[in-house]
């Protein structure tokens, strides 16, 4: 077997939180249309907005609110008062704006792998914000490279490893089963599912069977010697 020389990481909700802050927002976005229809169908509406629409506006908080926005003019008959999109609007520039909250060995886990391995950043989303929160996160200068995508797929991390060593001595460590974890087993890099409480219903996928490379673990903090056992 080939020796580990580089690791990915994903960002939201595998070093720091995330889908705690769109939780909180569709609560309040569950609030604003009360009137018009109940959480369970609303929530329906909106991820069906949400799945429509990342072919036109990617991830992230973005997209979102304008999924948001069309849910709301949809579910009102076009009728929703602007006072309502004015505090979707508001509600979505707040999650912009809304302070990184490392999760709990993060900072700890990257620093353990920092000196031995080349570290890449691998997430996606809106390129500010996550230029943001990488920057107030306190970890860039521990990354050799960043790569913000506009999707995970297989070939993404095919050209990304491929750009160092090749993803058979690579690895892919994130919360994400369909976006981090199966597309970098797919290569031939390892695939690290670290699982959080909180998942996105778009990301959504099954555990992959007979995976020679794939590892869970119960949080970071056993992912510096699961590095040194594979060497």
């Amino acid at each position: 077997m080939q020796a580990l020389t580089t690791i990915g990481f994903d960002a939201d909700d595998t070093l720091w939180h995330n889908e705690r802050f769109f939780k909180l927002t569709q609560a309040r976005f569950a609030e604003l249309l009360s009137d018009h229809a109940d959480p369970e169908h609303l929530d329906d509406r909106l991820l069906a907005a949400e799945r429509r629409n990342i072919g036109h506006y990617g991830f992230g908080i973005k997209g979102f609110t304008l999924s948001m926005i069309e849910t709301a003019i949809e579910v009102t008959d076009a009728r929703v008062p602007a006072s309502v999109i004015a505090e979707i609007m508001a509600a979505g520039r707040e999650m912009l704006r809304h302070p990184v909250d490392l999760l709990p060995h993060a900072r700890e886990a990257v620093e353990a792998v920092a000196g031995s391995h080349r570290l890449v950043l691998i997430t996606k989303g809106d390129l500010l914000d996550q230029e943001r929160k990488l920057a107030q996160s306190g970890l860039g200068a521990l990354f050799d490279a960043v790569e913000i995508v506009s999707d995970k797929r297989p070939e993404t991390y095919a050209r990304i490893f491929g750009g160092f060593d090749g993803p058979e001595r690579a690895m892919m460590v994130g919360n994400s089963m369909k976006s981090d974890v199966r597309p970098a087993l797919e290569v031939g890099a390892w695939g690290v599912h670290v699982p959080h409480d909180l998942a996105w219903a778009l990301e959504h996928a099954e555990q992959p069977e007979g995976a020679e490379r794939f590892v869970e673990l119960a949080d970071l903090s056993q992912l510096g010697p699961l590095v040194a056992r594979i060497g």
